[in-house]
């Protein structure tokens, strides 16, 4: 906790807002996305995603494969209570919609379901994008799959004037370890990867060097809890000195990455 708080006083101190930055392709991210203060018709989606769970007092086994948990004590947990201290936060999801509707990415991998609250930010950003989703925890990534068919699936939803069904067909869970996954991955592009599971120096470091051959000029990358602990810090400064990433976005929660060969490297610290 105490390295979190150093991290975090160390972030507030270097970062910036637009007006620090000079990179156009980030001045247009930050002013167009990241500070986008449209209220989209889709937060009452992920809102609503997201009460559902939260009343949800059922108990589930969940298998941890990573670098653990600082809330919870057992493996035994309730379904709210992850989704209180374990998902991805309303602001958070709100930006990871916002990132997935700026880029319109094709294809996304997320590499860490949980209950589906960041999958479900991915699936509204582009509704034609193809989402292939990652979970250890067999009972975890069950709970998403029944809620996203409850939720979306069966029923309308009236957006933007029109009728609007979350694109479940596009969405592919997949229950399996990260590694054996990656290991195995057949040769293809991402769009937009989101790396949230298994935070450790370690395996956010491999995960990385297994996927660089998915990488397309405009691939984007979002490394969750990049201050999470002094190890995933360490990886985070090495995945930046890496040559074939040109621009870093560091948000303190999120480490953001770009490929563009066309960019002169450069690191960014901001505000979002």
């Amino acid at each position: 906790m105490v390295q979190i708080i150093k991290s975090y006083l160390n972030f507030i101190w270097n970062s910036t807002n637009q007006h620090g930055v000079h990179s156009p392709f980030v001045f247009d991210l930050v002013t167009k996305c990241f500070y986008d203060k449209t209220n989209y018709p889709e937060y009452s989606i992920l809102k609503n995603y997201r009460n559902s769970l939260l009343q949800n007092k059922n108990t589930i086994e969940v298998t941890d494969f990573g670098a653990g948990s600082r809330v919870f004590k057992s493996n035994t947990r309730a379904i709210n209570q992850i989704a209180k201290n374990a998902g991805i936060s309303p602001k958070r999801a709100e930006l990871l919609f916002r990132l997935v509707r700026y880029f319109q990415p094709d294809s996304v991998l997320e590499i860490g379901t949980s209950l589906g609250l960041a999958t479900s930010a991915l699936a509204l950003g582009n509704e034609k994008a193809r989402i292939t989703t990652l979970e250890g925890c067999a009972n975890t990534i069950a709970i998403a799959k029944e809620l996203f068919q409850d939720c979306f699936a069966s029923s309308q939803l009236k957006l933007l004037g029109s009728s609007f069904k979350l694109p479940i067909n596009n969405i592919q869970f997949i229950t399996t370890e990260f590694n054996l996954f990656l290991n195995n991955l057949k040769p293809q592009i991402y769009d937009l990867i989101y790396f949230d599971g298994n935070h450790s120096k370690q395996a956010t470091l491999e995960y990385f060097e297994l996927l660089l051959p998915t990488i397309s000029n405009d691939s984007v990358w979002i490394f969750d809890d990049i201050h999470w602990s002094a190890g995933m810090e360490e990886a985070w400064e090495i995945i930046k000195s890496h040559p074939k990433v040109k621009v870093t976005v560091d948000t303190f929660q999120w480490g953001i990455v770009f490929f563009r060969s066309e960019q002169e490297k450069e690191h960014f610290i901001i505000r979002a």
